[in-house]
């Protein structure tokens, strides 16, 4: 059986997955996540998360073109797949209910 786990990063990594759609590639979800973020982030920790998520079955990659202006490089594209968005799903659904236990209280 596959681990199922997602940590806090790889959580915020998947969800910028998920909105770029068939646009996501590290340069992209980490411009989006530093503006989000309102901080600056390591490309690396972002590509190590997409390879764990992979691995993990919650992402597929597939490489785009050979463009000049990359040099002749190629950029990886990923996409979340079902088993991602049904972990997403759990994530926020356990967030929610997490926070519903929160007392009505007063912190003025």
């Amino acid at each position: 059986m596959k681990d199922h786990s997602l940590g806090e990063f790889e959580e915020l990594v998947l969800l910028m997955v998920a909105a770029l759609h068939d646009e996501a590639y590290g340069v992209a979800i980490l411009e989006n996540l530093e503006e989000k973020l309102e901080k600056k982030l390591n490309i690396s920790a972002v590509h190590v998360a997409l390879k764990r998520m992979e691995d993990k079955g919650f992402v597929k990659s597939r490489f785009g073109g050979i463009t000049e202006d990359r040099g002749g490089r190629r950029k990886k594209f990923y996409v979340i797949t079902a088993l991602g968005k049904r972990v997403l799903d759990q994530q926020y659904s356990l967030r929610i209910s997490i926070y519903k236990q929160i007392p009505k209280i007063s912190f003025t």
